[in-house]
């Protein structure tokens, strides 16, 4: 069963190996965040900074989990609670062995309950490579719709690349 939860401290070894494992997988899709990204002490410091924005509440880092067994992770960032704006930015990844079965499609779901019962937030944002079919394809499934292109958008595998914009809003609010 796929569940969503707050990352810690104590998640760092087993998203580092994680993401060692797939670090040839993930490189098209990601920023390249350096080596240290792929050491313990490289993903505590991550997640250390993951944990001051949750407290400064512009983001939340989750790892996502089959079956109790870390398999990727999912980030709300650009958190913005106003009182005429209530949106964030989602982002998501898993690792090579979990592509295709479902996970990040049930990972986005939890993330959408998190962002709209939890938060109260009206809509959420995520970005795609325009090569990117899977992640369209997850977005798709979970009522995302595209919004448009935002050129030169974010550093990808070593270059300023375009990005698809999607969004999908909540449901609830008027």
């Amino acid at each position: 069963m796929v569940t969503i939860r707050s990352v810690t401290l104590d998640d760092a070894e087993a998203i580092a190996a994680l993401r060692r494992d797939s670090r040839d997988y993930l490189a098209p899709w990601e920023p390249d965040k350096g080596d240290a990204s792929f050491t313990a002490a490289g993903v505590r410091e991550i997640i250390e900074g993951s944990l001051e924005r949750a407290k400064a509440g512009t983001g939340l880092s989750y790892v996502i989990e089959d079956d109790g067994r870390i398999c990727g992770g999912i980030v709300f960032n650009s958190i913005v609670i106003g009182p005429y704006f209530r949106s964030c930015s989602i982002g998501y990844w898993v690792a090579r062995a979990e592509a295709g079965r479902g996970v990040a499609t049930e990972a986005v779901r939890l993330a959408k309950r998190v962002a709209f019962d939890e938060l109260e937030l009206s809509r959420v944002q995520a970005e795609t490579l325009p090569h990117n079919h899977a992640s369209q394809k997850v977005l798709r499934r979970n009522g995302f719709e595209p919004i448009g292109r935002a050129p030169a958008y974010l550093k990808i595998a070593g270059r300023r690349q375009d990005h698809l914009l999607f969004q999908v809003l909540n449901p609830a609010v008027d």
